[in-house]
């Protein structure tokens, strides 16, 4: 039947009345690996996770052997305990053995002293009567002075055992002792860092190492992939960038992902990926289109997307 042209404009003008459809994008599933590594160099010891299994956060990921590094550990443990038992006699005085030894000493000393002015006060009188010379009675003297001598140079050696070491000496026995401690919390970290843990919840993706093979400081042992560290790529042309904004929703759709998946737009690229040599005429202005990228909102979603499977994008 031939149509009218009354029917072809009514059947245009129905057609320019429906809503256009939502913008729509192609792209691809990425993820932003982990590369999970020792910062100090050793054997691997034990894995304890393979390629593909999920891990949450904190659990214990690979070790290296820690035979050296516990041995050191030991070592500066026991340099640290010398070194405050160092610091700590300098504030002390001389042991107590010591010290009596001194008074025993300082008694005899005081008893001698007795004696010698008993003496002197003896050959005094014997000198007044006439029975003796004045040098008795000068050597008298001169004892007492010498006993007298020796009892205050021990009482000052008394002192002087009861008193700590100088301020000097106490310094540097305190400074001695901090850098024992700070070379037993290096020797302590080596240790822990051993063991290496999960930093987050993912899924390993790959193991490069096995046990007996040895890993430089920093080596990557294997790669996690968090959930939150998957996203979207997708390319959109400049002519629609326009109406793109961060944190927009997007939705995420893909083969046998079930239904879509909520996402946000978390990146608009500064620049276009195509850039013709002088100037933008209206074919290249086409040509010319923006990355973005989208992040799932819920992290079970995120577990869907698998790095370099093909994405549909909506609005």
């Amino acid at each position: 039947m031939k149509r009218t042209p009354f029917v072809l404009a009514v059947l245009l003008l129905l057609a320019a009345c429906k809503p256009a459809p939502p913008p729509s994008w192609t792209g691809y599933a990425e993820g932003e690996l982990l590369y999970l590594s020792a910062p100090v160099a050793g054997r691997v010891q034990r894995l304890h996770v393979a390629a593909g299994d999920a891990v949450t956060a904190g659990q214990l990921l690979f070790e290296f052997d820690p035979t050296l590094e516990q041995a050191a550990s030991a070592e500066a443990e026991a340099r640290s305990r010398s070194a405050a038992a160092q610091a700590a006699n300098t504030d002390k005085g001389r042991r107590e053995a010591e010290i009596a030894v001194t008074r025993a000493q300082l008694a005899q000393a005081r008893s001698s002293a007795q004696l010698a002015a008993s003496d002197l006060a003896r050959q005094e009188q014997l000198l007044a009567q006439g029975f003796v010379a004045r040098a008795r009675v000068d050597d008298a003297a001169t004892l007492v002075r010498q006993t007298q001598a020796r009892i205050a140079e021990l009482e000052a050696a008394l002192a002087v055992a009861q008193l700590p070491a100088r301020p000097d000496e106490r310094s540097s026995a305190r400074a001695l002792a901090d850098a024992a401690e700070k070379g037993l919390s290096q020797a302590q970290w080596r240790v822990q860092e051993k063991r290496q843990t999960a930093p987050a919840a993912g899924r390993v993706t790959d193991v490069f190492l096995r046990p007996g093979e040895w890993a430089n400081a920093a080596q990557p042992v294997l790669a996690l992939l968090p959930p939150t560290q998957r996203k979207a790529r997708f390319y959109v042309p400049q002519s629609e960038l326009g109406g793109l904004h961060l944190g927009d929703a997007v939705r995420l759709a893909c083969d046998g992902c079930g239904a879509p998946i909520e996402a946000k737009v978390s990146f608009i690229a500064p620049g276009p990926e195509y850039t013709p040599p002088v100037i933008y005429s209206n074919a290249q202005r086409q040509k010319l289109v923006f990355l973005v990228e989208a992040r799932p909102v819920k992290a079970e979603d995120a577990e869907r997307l698998h790095p370099g499977q093909p994405l549909d994008v909506t609005r």
